[in-house]
């Protein structure tokens, strides 16, 4: 055992009790933890703005804070970008994270000197937790390697600007800095391409433990480094590699490609970050779910999602949830974010403590016929349908098919595989099946003969990457939506 991986044990086992001693005090935290806000932020512009002498409890908060989304809460991030300060929290940001959403075209989420250590330390503690659990630290001696966006920064209001990941990187410890890779140069290419080949060429050679970014682009950064190295596994590659460190998206359509690249199975590490906070993250290598960030700057709301959009959804605090009802998440902040839809769902899995799910995005669905599938429910049915028809996936969409030449309209599945099936109809019929079983909105509507069963469109295996790379998108932390409502997506896949 070496040094680092000697002195980080007895920290993680610091870290893993104090992760147990908050989910133990969880609601009695969240409740200080609102008031706290409340308190701070109440001579800000939103604050006096919104009454926030007024707030005692959680019905006067409820009253006098309403959700919004991003283009509803503009007014108060412009502002700051004019130069203003004390808007929505004390003083002025200390960084704007900027990201790319899909309505509101790009997105300045305000990171402050007080909530930046909710991104840094939830993602120390989720590495030094898995530490403690598992025995497993000697990852800490070898390298690292986070496959994130550029760390070079833009101004705006003279606050530093730019991706979450980028920003994430200026605060790697001085300890792990040597044990970090890429180096900073190649982490500031923005070509995702020309960047990547620069990774493979720093790190084939190297003595990699731990690799963490996005699903589809690590798989991207294995597929190139076994071209660069052809017929040898990852596991051959880098014979110390340990764990995979995830988020953003379900891990599952991806697990059984990742593992077969390896050549065995390694340990993950699932985290649920965002620009607007470290939500969550893996507690339990055994444990289904995602235990909740709840002592950590952010009082976390819950609406059930098919309330979100009424004019009274209605609102819960963690006190109030119950296992399996898919809420969107609100969050209150001290970066300066109230009200805040983020645009995801979340379910609980458990309470004691209290574990979540992230079960899709609100505005990701399918619902032309009322059927209102979500992101959830297909990772569910393409689940049940490999593993009945073993194949490898590279990605996948659905997007509604209602204009057809002749039949009944349906969904249209866009996979890339790895190698097509050949009983491609065996695994449709499997989807479908697993599908009905989870949405009855979509059997009703297969057996009252208003739609037909899923179809699959097999796409090029690099369809996806094309896509992205057409839309400025390839790399970083950006990934393809699940589902559509529309068929822009899957046209401009079809097209390609």
């Amino acid at each position: 055992m070496k040094i680092k991986s000697f002195l980080a044990k007895p920290y993680a086992a610091y870290v893993k009790k104090k992760i147990q001693k908050d989910a133990a005090h969880a609601v009695q935290d969240q409740l200080a933890i609102m008031r706290s806000l409340v308190n701070k932020a109440a001579t800000t512009k939103f604050g006096r703005d919104h009454q926030f002498s007024t707030i005692k409890t959680y019905e006067d908060f409820k009253q006098h804070i309403p959700i919004v989304d991003y283009e509803q809460f503009k007014s108060y991030i412009e502002l700051i970008k004019e130069g203003a300060e004390h808007v929505c929290w004390k003083g002025k940001p200390l960084y704007f994270a900027k990201t790319s959403g899909t309505t509101s075209g790009v997105k300045y989420i305000p990171i402050s000197k007080d909530s930046i250590s909710n991104h840094i330390d939830t993602a120390k503690f989720a590495l030094l937790n898995y530490m403690a659990e598992t025995g497993n630290s000697s990852f800490a001696d070898g390298k690292l390697i986070f496959l994130s966006g550029s760390p070079v920064m833009d101004r705006v209001a003279g606050i530093p600007t730019g991706r979450l990941s980028g920003i994430v990187n200026h605060f790697i410890p001085a300890y792990l800095r040597k044990n970090q890779l890429p180096s900073f140069e190649t982490n500031c290419i923005e070509d995702w391409e020309q960047k990547l080949g620069h990774i493979v060429a720093e790190t084939q050679h190297q003595d990699m433990r731990l690799i963490s970014g996005i699903p589809p682009w690590m798989q991207m950064y294995f597929d190139w480094l076994q071209e660069k190295n052809p017929g040898k596994t990852i596991r051959q590659l880098f014979p110390n590699l340990q764990v995979l460190v995830y988020g953003g998206v379900n891990f599952e359509p991806y697990r059984a490609k990742l593992m077969q690249s390896i050549g065995e199975t390694i340990d993950t590490i699932e985290t649920f970050p965002a620009s607007e906070g470290f939500f969550a993250f893996q507690d339990q290598q055994g444990e289904k779910g995602l235990l909740l960030n709840t002592n950590s700057g952010i009082f976390f709301e819950f609406i059930p999602a098919d309330e979100i959009f009424n004019d009274q959804p209605t609102r819960y605090n963690l006190s109030q949830v119950e296992l399996g009802i898919n809420y969107a998440l609100i969050i209150n902040s001290n970066a300066g974010l109230w009200g805040y839809n983020i645009g995801d769902t979340i379910k609980f899995v458990s309470k004691d403590p209290y574990r979540i799910i992230v079960s899709g995005r609100i505005k990701h669905f399918i619902s032309a016929f009322g059927e209102h599938v979500i992101g959830e429910e297909v990772e569910y049915a393409l689940a049940k349908g490999l593993a009945k028809v073993p194949c490898n996936i590279i990605e996948f969409t659905v997007a509604p098919m209602i204009q057809v030449a002749q039949g009944l309209p349906y969904h249209e599945w866009l996979i890339a595989f790895e190698q097509v099936p050949e009983n491609l109809e065996q695994l449709a019929k499997e989807i479908d099946m697993a599908l009905q079983e989870k949405n009855v909105y979509y059997k009703d509507l297969l057996s009252g003969g208003i739609l037909q069963t899923l179809q699959i469109r097999v796409l090029k295996k690099d369809a996806f990457i094309q896509y992205m790379k057409a839309e400025g998108k390839l790399g970083g932390q950006n990934k393809v939506p699940r589902l559509s409502n529309d068929r822009k997506i899957a046209e401009a896949l079809l097209s390609l």
